[in-house]
């Protein structure tokens, strides 16, 4: 097999090394991430890919000959989204980011007989050894989803309609946090209550906990514009924006860890959120005209 080398292009030596790098620096991830789980199940999933990526590794080095360095930024920065957001979304946002290497295998399988071939086996393995993974996290990303949602499209639309209503920022804001944190309580008690009756394999009390947690992370979010901004509106357009940047940020998160569409839940959030806030804010504005407050 080696004495294929000599005949190597510059072109094939360069996506070797490519295939190499991206290798030995997912084998150091995985074998990193399989000591830090406490799940010994996953720890053995991720410590047997770490292997694979090895074995990928000393494949082909057996035609370019030579070594190859992992990427040490790219190990700290997965390891520590896997810290932080979960294991599922790191390795799966992990694979999404191989896509760029694959121009590398393609150009590969025209030099290399079969190497096309072993590389789509290898993608295909390593997919099914991640979705064996039992991540506690992903369990209560329906809870996560339903704070964060029910924060969103009545806080939104709550502080729209205070904000043209009351027309004062520090009076908008206690109104909307007393609102917001109320709101919380009694949604994590329905999540409670509803995880319950269900009696499926997720436990009630954390149910409640995460849809309370990220209720009330996304009432903080919101409402602190009108602590800091000194004018209404600006207010809330800066918590309009924050919104949307919540918006983005989590819909991107579900959809990396879980495999969904992206852009259709994007725009479908937004415009309800958005929506809502604009019917509130034209709702404040009649109130104010009918009952004629002046603050």
């Amino acid at each position: 097999m080696t004495e294929t080398t000599p005949t190597l292009d510059e072109a094939t030596r360069q996506a070797l090394a490519i295939a190499q790098r991206n290798e030995i620096t997912e084998h150091h991830i995985y074998s990193r991430l399989a000591k830090l789980v406490k799940n010994p199940a996953n720890s053995r999933v991720l410590a047997k890919i770490g292997d694979d990526e090895l074995r990928h590794y000393h494949y082909w080095k057996t035609f370019s000959g030579k070594d190859e360095s992992p990427d040490s930024a790219q190990v700290r920065w997965y390891v520590t989204l896997a810290r932080t957001l979960g294991l599922t979304f790191a390795l799966k946002l992990m694979e999404r980011g191989e896509m760029g290497a694959q121009k590398a295998y393609d150009h590969l399988d025209a030099t290399i007989r079969g190497a096309k071939a072993i590389s789509h086996e290898e993608a295909d393995h390593e997919q099914q050894l991640i979705g064996m993974i039992d991540e506690d996290m992903l369990k209560y990303v329906g809870s996560v989803v339903l704070g964060l949602n029910d924060a969103l499209v009545e806080l939104t639309g709550a502080l729209a309609g205070f904000t043209l209503a009351l027309q004062n920022v520090r009076l908008i804001g206690m109104t909307g946090l007393i609102t917001g944190i109320a709101a919380s309580l009694s949604m994590a008690a329905s999540e409670y209550v509803s995880t319950k009756s269900e009696k499926d394999a997720r436990n009630p009390g954390k149910a409640a906990l995460y849809t309370g947690i990220a209720y009330v992370i996304t009432v903080v979010w919101l409402i602190f514009p009108y602590y800091v901004a000194g004018d209404y509106l600006a207010a809330l357009a800066w918590t309009m924006l924050n919104a949307l940047l919540i918006i983005l940020g989590f819909t991107y998160y579900v959809s990396v860890a879980q495999d969904l569409p992206f852009r259709r839940r994007f725009i479908e959030t937004v415009a309800i959120s958005f929506g809502v806030a604009a019917l509130s804010f034209g709702i404040g504005y009649v109130v104010r005209q009918v009952l004629g407050i002046e603050i």
